[in-house]
């Protein structure tokens, strides 16, 4: 049986305090937490959350937020996760200077002008609306063209939900829509034919329309920099958290986040 603290706390909703962040990091001053992780704790205030100020990396995801006030304070602040919640509005992330990478997936997001507010933030080069695989979404994105808009809104971006829109690797993506542009129209059904004549027509079959392999030699060859490309990001991104994980763990210990 759940103590009965626990119970009031998921009826009511649970609401940051300087104590739970302490115990979430183990810091006693809130302003020395750099990384913070509270995915999934019904959270419906953020509390004394911008007395962080020296956060930089903070997973919000998984909760019950209409707002996000307290985190106009947060300039350090560079990654931000607060997908699957019930935000209406961004505007207190205006203020967020630093902010590079945004997840806002699964909120209530209707229109490409509430991301106005940050068209300010000359930083922000990632930026989520959906995540398909994990079915989360915003109003916003059933209107086909919203990325164009999204885009045109915010110039400055360079990958919307995951997918690269300018810089490196964009003439993949293109590459790849390219293809399968050209792959639907040769593979698209004629009329249908007689009884009497065979089900498909003659060159049904074939793997690659010859009009299309310059396309897919071209794609092939960029992939393959590509794939190299996030060996490399890999590789570093290893390193980098195996010293950010020895510089913050006890020693003895280790620890680990996931974003």
């Amino acid at each position: 049986m759940e103590p009965p603290g626990e119970k009031a706390g998921e009826a009511t909703g649970l609401r940051i305090t300087p104590q739970l962040l302490k115990l979430r990091t183990g810091e006693f001053a809130l302003e020395s937490i750099l990384l913070l992780k509270l995915r999934g704790l019904g959270l419906v205030d953020l509390g004394c959350l911008g007395e962080c100020l020296g956060l930089e990396w903070l997973d919000l995801s998984g909760n019950a937020l209409t707002q996000l006030g307290p985190l106009a304070s947060l300039r350090q602040l560079t990654v931000l996760n607060v997908s699957n919640n019930r935000l209406t509005g961004l505007e207190p992330l205006a203020a967020c200077e630093s902010l590079q990478n945004l997840n806002a997936a699964g909120n209530l997001l209707a229109t490409p002008g509430q991301l106005q507010c940050l068209a300010g933030l000359r930083g922000l080069e990632h930026l989520r609306l959906q995540d398909p695989l994990a079915r989360l979404s915003n109003p916003l994105c059933t209107n086909p063209s919203y990325r164009a808009a999204v885009q045109e809104l915010l110039p400055g971006l360079k990958v919307i939900d995951g997918e690269r829109i300018s810089g490196r690797g964009s003439e993949f993506y293109q590459l790849c829509r390219d293809l399968d542009s050209s792959l639907c129209l040769s593979s698209s059904p004629g009329p249908r034919a007689p009884e009497a004549q065979p089900w498909v027509e003659p060159g049904y079959w074939d793997c690659w329309p010859t009009r299309s392999s310059s396309i897919l030699e071209e794609a092939c060859r960029q992939f393959q920099d590509t794939l190299q490309e996030c060996h490399d990001l890999d590789r570093q991104a290893s390193e980098c958290l195996a010293q950010a994980e020895q510089a913050l763990s006890p020693v003895g210990t280790t620890s680990s986040f996931v974003f």
